[in-house]
């Protein structure tokens, strides 16, 4: 072994046990090592940015920003609601929802298919026969493997996919990973469908502060616009609010006056309703009726052509100038440019207009202004900022835009037209240029730890290969293994990948090990493509921990679950990828080169 050989070796060991030991965050782990193999000499100053300007970080960054955009649309969430009200127990709720999860994730990144679909299912794990805990894990679970259908569905994929191009000369295709990834979906699916009876049900869910602050009920204006169809809603009922988790405050007729608010109340061009509810289920009233914002006319104005429009939570002090007015007597908007969508006040019922209410200390205001005027704005009226909100409330943006730039996109890569990064790369800019997604929307979209992370460890993984590294280590691997079968190499490949997951994060596994597999599977004279499959599909099913990928992170919470609740039904299911998945895979892809 040589000294460049072992300085590889150690510094990664170094990122191995440092990610172990969870002390400090992955991304930065991943920075430090790779300033430590620049000053080492172990990665060339000239190369030690190349993974940062990868087709790995502009794939994964662009298909996070096109999720985004879709589950932004609501495109989703309304095709399930017709099943809400039929589906009572997790015996008929965890098939639907891991369905839906599954197919979703096919189509974009597991973690965008696994944030739309959330939402759904904890409206319905808060039903008396249902959980939570029941419903998360399982979608969780399925999201990763129906993320392993397509090349940008997860980001092992897309790794995998680099080093065959950097060793074999050749990336994989769209729809390479198509056949292992729906065969495993499908057996996922049966299993989760009732291996979700493993999990306990008496987790108490435990919510962020952004999750406490973005349930804060609001009240806004409804309009009921002319040419109203009465036939298909005649009446207040015909709108069925209670499916959004929405209340009806106070009817206003076309003259102002206040009726009853009843479900019988009669729908006519020129009433306004007044909504109570949170800021998302009142943008989903908006984007599934035909219900306009009273104040969706009024474009906020800005000072220059590149200012975004911002929606921010106020509250307003007390000493501020709004106590005691209305803000009519304000004109928030004409003499400040600040838009009032709505308000929230707690103990008193808001039945009136809400810029006829007398605001007071303490009242929470839902407000839209350009950039460069709202500091100056809330400075002068004396409010106090709280969180910065996305506001969907009377938003104009079409609901099937991003589905169909998605498909133009993935039709395109299908018939080799565009390659992968520039396919998505385009998406992702069209998102934005089509207004499905402000720039602000899609930065904060990014997973700048994951992004880092692939970009700095990939020129190390580039090191260990250049200097002969992972070859010495393959051939390690074969004089151990080169007795056993090739199905069981195979499978213990997996295995090894899916060991490691938990431990490294499941990029930098497929960066250490896809290499690895590689050299192991020539060394044995088997097909090199077999054990890089084997080797995305074990560190993308990462099902032990809440660590070793977001999505599992990302229902923790609201699931309510413990560290050791995921292996009581990942430690199965990872059994259950294994035994399916190897001979899966040797079967398409063939053991033999």
């Amino acid at each position: 072994m040589t000294s460049a050989q072992i300085l590889s070796f150690a510094l990664i060991g170094l990122a191995v046990a440092l990610f172990a030991w969870g002390r400090f965050r992955y991304d930065a782990i991943s920075l430090g090592v790779l300033v430590l193999a620049v000053l080492t000499g172990d990665v060339d100053p000239k190369r030690a940015f190349e993974g940062f300007a990868s087709d790995v970080v502009i794939i994964i960054a662009s298909a996070l920003v096109v999720s985004a955009a879709i589950s932004r649309s609501q495109v989703i969430e309304p095709l399930l609601r017709p099943l809400v009200a039929r589906l009572r127990t997790p015996r008929t709720q965890v098939p639907a929802l891991t369905a839906a999860t599954g197919l979703f994730a096919m189509i974009t990144k597991n973690v965008g298919a696994l944030a739309t679909l959330m939402p759904v299912a904890i409206r319905m794990g808060r039903g008396k026969d249902s959980s939570p805990s029941a419903l998360l894990m399982p979608m969780a679970f399925i999201s990763l493997m129906g993320g392993l259908v397509t090349l940008v569905g997860t980001s092992t994929n897309i790794i995998a996919s680099q080093v065959r191009e950097q060793v074999l000369g050749k990336p994989f295709d769209m729809f390479d990973f198509a056949p292992v990834g729906l065969g495993l979906t499908a057996i996922g699916f049966v299993f989760l469908s009732f291996g979700w009876r493993l999990l306990p049900r008496d987790r108490q869910p435990t919510a962020g502060l952004d999750e406490v602050t973005a349930a804060t009920p609001y009240v806004t204006e409804a309009t009921i616009p002319e040419g109203w169809d009465k036939k298909a809603w005649p009446r207040v009922a015909a709108l069925d609010l209670e499916r959004y988790d929405v209340k009806l405050t106070g009817v206003l007729g076309a003259n102002g006056a206040k009726q009853r608010a009843l479900p019988s109340a009669q729908l006519a061009p020129g009433k306004t309703l007044l909504l109570q509810g949170d800021e998302a289920a009142l943008g989903a009233v908006f984007a599934n009726t035909p219900l306009v914002a009273v104040r969706d006319h009024a474009a906020v104005e800005t000072e220059q052509a590149h200012e975004e429009v911002l929606g921010i939570e106020v509250v307003i002090e007390s000493g501020s100038r709004l106590v005691g007015r209305t803000a009519q007597w304000a004109t928030l908007q004409t003499l400040h440019g600040v838009k009032l969508l709505a308000i929230s006040r707690t103990g008193r019922r808001v039945t009136g207009p809400i810029g006829e209410v007398r605001l007071r200390a303490g009242d929470l205001l839902l407000l839209q202004s350009s950039e460069g005027g709202l500091a100056d704005a809330l400075g002068d009226l004396g409010l106090l900022p709280l969180a910065e909100r996305t506001v969907t409330i009377g938003d104009p943006r079409r609901r099937f835009v991003p589905l169909i730039v998605l498909a133009l996109a993935i039709g395109l890569i299908a018939m080799k037209v565009l390659p992968v990064a520039i396919a998505f790369f385009a998406a992702a800019v069209a998102m934005v240029a089509l207004g499905s997604l402000t720039m602000r929307e899609a930065y904060r979209s990014l997973e700048p730890e994951v992004l880092v992370l692939i970009g700095a460890l990939t020129p190390l993984a580039e090191a260990v290969q250049h200097n002969g590294g992972t070859a010495l280590a393959g051939q390690a691997l074969a004089g151990l293994l080169g007795s056993a079968a090739p199905i069981v190499v195979l499978g213990g490949m997996m295995l090894a990948a899916m060991a490691c997951s938990p431990f490294l994060h499941n990029a930098p596994t497929v960066l250490v090990m896809a290499p690895l597999g590689v050299t192991l599977a020539q060394r044995l004279g088997l097909n090199p493509d077999a054990f890089l499959m084997a080797v995305a599909t074990g560190a993308g099913c990462d099902f032990l921990t809440p660590v070793g990928h977001q999505c599992n992170t990302l229902v923790r919470g609201p699931g309510g679950y413990r560290f050791g609740d995921y292996w009581r039904l990942g430690l199965p299911l990872s059994v259950v990828v294994i035994f399916a998945g190897t001979p899966l895979i040797a079967g398409v892809w063939g053991l033999s080169p």
